[in-house]
């Protein structure tokens, strides 16, 4: 099972959602007792970007949802084996394991067959005839193994055989007819019968019994160039056991194999499972290379990947398969929405101006540091999030948190602040629709579907000759999606005030809210920089008198 905590913000990933996840991990990971993975659920912005490498911290991992895998099963681990291993060590391995299929894989360990306990049973009742030993090219140590034998004289190492298998079950001179080259050859003690196979060149004397073999026969057998092995079984069990020796490539399936991949989800394998009706199915890793195995069983017993929210609760902002996934925290500071979990969960909401002032805050409330590096990322995240303090949802514990950030980190937040609200704005290289997704957010306030994009600028006046591209762009947006009012606020960081651009069928609804008018689809709003302490309220109550 992959036993990890994933711990995500949201989709559209901005520096406080990114940076607090990091941070969150490593507390996780200092201390719980499983290993906590920080995760992006879209692209960095360039502002995240240059906060990641001025810290020397790399992107987190891209996940696109949380459903469950295969990965996240507690499969049956199954070494997989050589083609050229024999019946009976295959069904030694099944029994040992109380496994009824084994993966068979090629010298570069990649699935090339399965055999299963089916195989290996119908082995025993297909009737064979006596060249079943040449036809499945058995070596020589697989009969060894079989026969539990020892070998007395092997005129070739890792040899097959072309020949029949015979017992010496007659008298010597009936026998001397029946012995070709290359043949087979059962026997017991009888030297004279021995003398009489060398001669007639058979490839390979079995001696049954355990019986000793005498050093003229020996010499005789390395002249003709004839194998001797003796075996402690009789006769008849040698008789019975020798096609158990040949290799499980002879039996094992080769066409149309059902596998599955450790990255493959649980809810499209169900399918393939009903359809197919096999016991055991081989799991391949991404290298597909063999790792194991699932039946049904393990589909019953699935384990749901475990997840932390952080910097939202909101499912349209959440991972896709986020109701497959179990929640084990959600940590936030905007309003509380409509994710919903099975049981009782750790829920901390504050009304702070970041995600990350909560989590430096878990930090020292357990009485832990976070690294150098850590704590520049958390100095970042507040630093985006409160606009270096300006922003109204700005509280005194972020700039308690900011300052003791900074010293842990050894940095000077004002020079630092310029530098990356600087990388953050440039629009160099940036389409109309990159910028207005960078941070996109949408909500359902009282059955309507409002989507607000934020984009924080030093150089407001260079989205002027830009207005008309984000209008026919939020227009199509609006119409292919079904926003009743999709907002764009382009904040001018220096003078902390916002640029609206809206449209939708609903888009009256911001003159209301925000007492302006629009003209031109746009108004310019004086004191607005916060999406979620002084965008979404109002709209939220304009709607709600809209509909009292």
């Amino acid at each position: 099972m992959n036993n990890i905590i994933y711990i995500t913000g949201h989709k559209n990933p901005d520096t406080d959602s990114i940076c607090s996840a990091i941070a969150y991990a490593e507390f996780k990971n200092k201390t719980g007792n499983i290993p906590a993975l920080p995760i992006r659920l879209g692209n960095i912005n360039r502002e995240t970007k240059f906060v990641l490498d001025y810290f020397n911290v790399d992107e987190p991992k891209l996940i696109e949802t949380v459903k469950t895998q295969v990965s996240d099963l507690n499969i049956d681990k199954v070494a997989p084996v050589s083609p050229d291993i024999s019946l009976k060590i295959a069904w030694s391995i099944m029994k040992k394991h109380n496994i009824i299929t084994l993966p068979v894989v090629d010298k570069a360990e990649r699935l090339i067959g399965v055999v299963s306990v089916s195989n290996l049973t119908s082995s025993y009742m297909d009737i064979w005839d006596n060249t079943i030993l040449s036809k499945s090219k058995t070596k020589l140590e697989n009969i060894i193994d079989t026969l539990s034998a020892k070998s007395i004289y092997v005129h070739k190492e890792n040899q097959i055989f072309t020949g029949k298998i015979l017992t010496a079950a007659m008298k010597p001179e009936n026998i001397e007819s029946m012995v070709d080259d290359g043949d087979i050859v059962i026997c017991g003690n009888r030297e004279d019968t021995q003398l009489i196979l060398i001669e007639r060149k058979a490839a390979l004397l079995i001696i049954t019994g355990g019986h000793q073999v005498n050093t003229d026969i020996i010499d005789k057998a390395k002249e003709f160039g004839c194998s001797i092995i003796t075996t402690p079984f009789d006769t008849f069990t040698a008789s019975r056991l020798i096609t158990q020796s040949i290799p499980i490539k002879y039996v094992m399936t080769r066409k149309n194999i059902v596998y599955f991949h450790t990255d493959d989800f649980v809810e499209e394998i169900k399918d393939i499972m009903l359809e197919t009706r096999y016991r055991s199915y081989p799991v391949l890793d991404e290298n597909d290379k063999v790792i194991g195995a699932i039946s049904r069983y393990h589909l019953i017993s699935k384990n749901r990947k475990k997840i932390i929210l952080l910097d939202h609760n909101e499912k349209t902002q959440s991972v896709n398969g986020l109701e497959d996934a179990e929640i084990l925290e959600i940590i936030d500071h905007h309003r509380i929405a409509d994710v919903e979990t099975g049981l009782p969960i750790h829920f901390r909401n504050e009304p702070v101006g970041s995600t990350a002032t909560i989590v430096a805050s878990i930090f020292f409330e357990n009485g832990i540091r976070p690294s150098v590096k850590t704590a520049g990322l958390l100095c970042s995240a507040i630093i985006s999030d409160t606009l270096l303090l300006k922003s109204p949802t700005s509280t005194s514990v972020d700039e308690f948190m900011l300052k003791r950030l900074a010293q842990i980190a050894d940095l000077d937040v004002n020079k630092f602040a310029k530098e990356m609200f600087k990388a953050g704005t440039s629009l160099e290289g940036k389409t109309s629709e990159e910028i207005f997704y960078g941070d996109f957010k949408a909500f359902t306030l009282n059955g309507l579907k409002i989507g607000v994009s934020q984009v924080s600028t030093l150089y407001i006046e260079g989205f002027e000759d830009k207005k008309n591209s984000f209008i026919e762009l939020m227009e199509n947006i609006s119409s292919n999606n079904g926003f009743d009012i999709l907002l764009l606020m382009i904040t001018d960081i220096l003078n902390a005030g916002s640029e609206f651009i809206a449209v939708g069928p609903h888009k009256d609804i911001i003159d209301k809210a925000f007492n302006v008018s629009l003209k031109n689809n746009c108004a310019y709003v004086p004191g607005i920089v916060s999406r979620k302490k002084q965008v979404i309220p109002p709209i939220t109550d304009a709607i709600n008198s809209m509909k009292s």
